[in-house]
């Protein structure tokens, strides 16, 4: 059993992750898939787009969990099984990898970012806090989620390694699976990395640019926002 334990966590974690919330949440409180509007991305700042703050909360919520969780099980009960740091490594990446390519929803998934945060919590929640610092910190003064996404992806392995003896011990394969993640996760956001470099990413909490220039309908707090710059 112990020989197989490794691959049925892997599995488990890839089938969790594969939940992808944005759907089944938006499916649940009757909201549009959010596959079909905005950016099409089924993640949580998409689901807000729908007008539902309440949704994206619980989606981003549950896309956390599900990093979360399949790592914090294999770190509290893995040893029992024989579950050594390669497979809370993979564990993590496999939750990941389900949230990104969803075997559930013909492989079509989320770019990433919330799952990821989760992983990095399971690891140890030192490291999620800072990496979710990081985050807010690039959000608040550059306005820009993906950058801030990105930065706090980069930032994750790297803070790993350089407090590692203090906090935590690192361990080569958790630092790997980090590693491959931000850049999987920098890969799901190249539209918006080049976006970015044109200057045409859309900030927080600005409308995107419409075609006319009649007010957007979605949202009654949306018409106090003003795009910062123009196209």
């Amino acid at each position: 059993m112990q020989t197989f334990a490794p691959i049925l966590a892997v599995l488990a974690a890839y089938l969790l992750g594969s939940l992808s919330f944005a759907v089944i949440v938006s499916r649940a409180m009757g909201l549009s898939d959010p596959r079909t509007f905005g950016s099409r991305n089924p993640g949580a700042t998409n689901v807000l787009r729908s007008g539902s703050k309440a949704a994206a909360i619980v989606t981003l919520l549950f896309d956390a969990l599900k990093g979360f969780v399949p790592v914090l099980l294999v770190k509290l009960y893995g040893r029992n099984y024989g579950l050594g740091d390669a497979t809370l490594a993979l564990v993590g990446l496999a939750a990941f990898l389900g949230h990104l390519y969803p075997v559930f929803f013909r492989f079509q998934g989320g770019k990433g970012v919330a799952t990821f945060l989760g992983v990095v919590f399971g690891v140890h929640w030192l490291l999620g806090l800072a990496t979710c610092l990081t985050w807010l910190i690039i959000a608040f003064f550059f306005r820009y989620s993906s950058l801030a996404s990105l930065v706090a992806a980069v930032f994750a392995p790297t803070f790993y390694l350089l407090v590692a003896g203090n906090a935590w011990y690192a361990e080569g394969p958790v630092a790997m699976a980090l590693f491959v993640m931000a850049l999987l996760l920098a890969w799901r956001h190249r539209a918006n990395i080049q976006r970015l470099l044109q200057g045409k990413e859309s900030k927080l909490g600005a409308k995107k640019a419409e075609p006319q220039p009649a007010a957007h309908p979605h949202g009654p707090h949306e018409h106090h926002h003003r795009h910062h710059h123009r196209h």
